[in-house]
């Protein structure tokens, strides 16, 4: 019985790693379906609204301004209790409320406030889903699964489904109750959730009750002080880039609906066309770029990858053909699948598992404050003084600036440092 129950352990793990990805691939993904939904909805909204672009700008920041702040809360709560179900749960469900809420709003005060809080329930949805998924993954997956959980998912149902979805129904039956749908598919993955994660995954079970009984000696991690993670140079340099990478984002993502639309004259048809191909690189990169940094190093493919993003805002101003336009995008859009490595994987196999998700609430947290917060307020004031065109251009410098702070992070992918260690001992 007891060699039964130690051959059944791997695949049990390898059957529970599997469906928390899909669990979390959903309520991530659902994240930015919500998050998308603005962008997409904006030219609806002017008859209501008038947004101008530096409105527009602030609600996208407000949102990240409050997400950064939760996401920062929710880790460092994490770390000293020691639970993520119980916050994870709770963040997908509010954060499907609030954003219903914003299809009630009358002004835009009242829309500035459902953002808002919409943040905040959803900045902890990251770290509590990344830190999950890295203790239930193979070390061969890790940056695989972390991949598809992040970007990959938030490009399918934010990149893909939500420009698809949004403007449909909103022509349809009008901006509000675009919003007012999302209620339902966030009650269904809170049940999902609830029912189906575990606090501890069994991963370290695999190896049979020896292993097992060893984990639960080591389960309860030493608590590392914030301060120290600070003083990690992965964790620094990954913040950095995040703020960096988050204005490239969100910047890109919040101003070309409307570039498209006012700058471009393109119809609201060509325009979801051309953004459901950013939804397709989105979902491409999401998982490729973190798989293929597991091979040849998170640093080498954080570098590469995030030269092609600088090309992804350049070519919305200067291409005038929506065909053209579309397959650049999928060429170029491949800061998703980066955003995973500095993120989450990186951090991951920097900091102690006691520090885990304080590590990863801050890099989040940092990032928005300075790119999805600041980054969006300046490129709509940019906008409105010198054009539209000035949010692309802020973009790419962005990621310009990525690629030189890369060249600063150390190397941590387990298969590149092995063969390393492999030809030091070789010359030796």
């Amino acid at each position: 019985m007891a060699d039964t129950l130690i051959r059944d352990a791997p695949a049990d793990a390898d059957r529970y790693e599997n469906r928390l990805l899909a669990i979390l691939f959903l309520a991530f993904g659902f994240v930015f379906f919500d998050r998308q939904a603005l962008a997409f909805l904006a030219p609806y909204m002017d008859d209501d609204f008038g947004l101008s672009n530096s409105q527009l700008g602030v609600l996208s920041g407000v949102l990240a301004l409050t997400w950064a702040l939760a996401g920062m809360f929710a880790g460092s709560l994490s770390d000293r209790l020691g639970r993520r179900k119980p916050i994870l749960v709770a963040a997908v469900l509010l954060f499907s409320l609030f954003s219903s809420a914003s299809g009630l709003m009358t002004g835009f005060a009242g829309l500035l406030a459902a953002r808002a809080l919409m943040g905040t329930a959803e900045g902890a949805v990251l770290p509590m889903a990344q830190s999950l998924m890295v203790e239930a993954s193979r070390e061969s997956r890790r940056g695989l699964n972390m991949g598809l959980l992040q970007g990959s998912s938030a490009g399918l149902l934010g990149g893909i489904l939500a420009p698809i979805v949004v403007v449909r129904l909103a022509d349809a039956f009008g901006w509000r109750t675009a919003f007012f749908v999302t209620i339902v598919p966030g009650v269904i993955i809170t049940a999902l959730i609830a029912r189906y994660v575990l606090e501890r995954a069994p991963r370290a079970e695999a190896n049979g009750p020896a292993a097992a009984a060893e984990a639960q000696e080591v389960r309860p991690a030493p608590k590392v002080p914030a301060r120290e993670v600070l003083r990690l140079r992965n964790v620094v340099i990954c913040m950095l880039i995040a703020c960096c990478y988050l204005t490239w984002f969100v910047t890109l993502i919040t101003f070309t609906p409307k570039y498209l639309t006012d700058e471009k004259g393109w119809s609201s048809g060509t325009m979801s066309a051309v953004m459901t191909c950013l939804g397709v690189a989105w979902v491409l990169w999401g998982f490729a770029t973190p798989a293929i940094s597991d091979r040849v190093g998170r640093k080498p493919a954080l570098i590469g990858f995030t030269a092609l993003a600088v090309c992804c805002p350049v070519a919305v101003v200067y291409v005038g053909s929506p065909v053209l336009l579309g397959a650049l995008m999928i060429l170029t859009y491949t800061g998703l699948g980066c955003f995973t490595l500095i993120m989450a994987t990186i951090p991951a196999e920097t900091v102690p598992r006691g520090a885990l998700a304080t590590a990863l609430g801050v890099i989040m947290g940092v990032g928005e404050l300075a790119g999805g917060f600041l980054g969006p307020l300046v490129a709509g004031w940019a906008s409105d003084a010198w054009g539209l065109q000035a949010a692309m251009f802020i973009a790419a410098g962005g990621a310009a600036i990525v690629v030189a702070l890369s060249f600063a992070l150390r190397e941590t992918a387990p298969a590149v440092l092995r063969r390393r260690a492999a030809a030091e001992a070789v010359g030796a």
